[in-house]
């Protein structure tokens, strides 16, 4: 079992989101803004009533059959299963999806006809809005929701890419992981990566797996000392970039 710095579980006062999801949650501050990192990856900003998840990549196993890679045709359907039920559980007033919803410009053709309609009845739930992101820079019509390149509430600005310097940032496109030595035995779990300036969230696609936030693409985004909160087995465990560890050569 993880033993780390487990984040204790914080309750919810206020906004539109609901108060269970204080089990296994972390706390945290952007910006002066309170956030939650919720185990299953998603953000959580209870004050403004927001749930943001990034890197649904849905279609993805569909695209990759169409390589001549077979995976499992599922992923579409567990990421939205996954996806309603953390929106029945918040009830947010506004979800916002940061980019690479969807995995190529053709994915919502190859969606199965439930998924599609199961998408359709999500959106309507709340104010949905798509941020455009490197794979869909023009999200498929039909779904609901509105579509923007980034979206500034408050003190924080939601985007796909993060920026060097940018300050009040949350993105994803990265898919961050983190690494751990825990009692003899290495754990490597998708993480929320954070400095106090700016965050960017894992991957909530079923297929996107995960980049060691060590890894040289993340260099200059996030300043010294930056802390991951991994999300493992439904709870959140804090980490200072100090105990991380590099992937092992292949």
């Amino acid at each position: 079992m993880i033993d780390g710095n487990r984040a204790p579980p914080t309750a919810l006062h206020s906004g539109n989101c609901g108060s269970r999801s204080a089990e296994g949650a972390a706390a945290l501050t952007l910006c002066g803004a309170p956030l939650l990192a919720d185990p299953t990856g998603a953000l959580l900003w209870p004050a403004q009533g927001v749930l943001a998840v990034a890197d649904l990549h849905l279609e993805k196993g569909s695209a990759f059959a169409a390589r001549g890679r077979m995976l499992p045709p599922y992923d579409t359907r567990a990421t939205l299963e996954r996806l309603a039920g953390l929106v029945a559980r918040e009830r947010p007033a506004c979800v916002l999806c940061l980019g690479d919803s969807f995995h190529d410009r053709r994915a919502s053709e190859r969606m199965d006809p439930a998924d599609v309609d199961r998408l359709r009845t999500l959106t309507a739930t709340a104010d949905w809005v798509w941020i455009t992101g490197n794979h869909d820079p023009e999200p498929p019509q039909g779904f609901g929701g509105r579509v923007v390149a980034d979206l500034t509430i408050g003190p924080l600005t939601f985007r796909h890419e993060a920026r060097p310097g940018a300050v009040g940032e949350l993105s994803g496109h990265l898919h961050p992981a983190a690494a751990v030595a825990l009692g003899g035995r290495r754990v490597r779990e998708r993480c929320f990566a954070h400095d106090g300036a700016k965050l960017i969230l894992p991957a909530f696609g079923s297929f996107t797996g995960g980049l060691n936030v060590l890894d040289p693409a993340f260099k200059g985004l996030l300043a010294p000392g930056f802390e991951v909160l991994m999300t493992a087995r439904g709870r959140v465990y804090r980490f200072p970039s100090a105990r991380l560890a590099p992937d092992r050569a292949r």
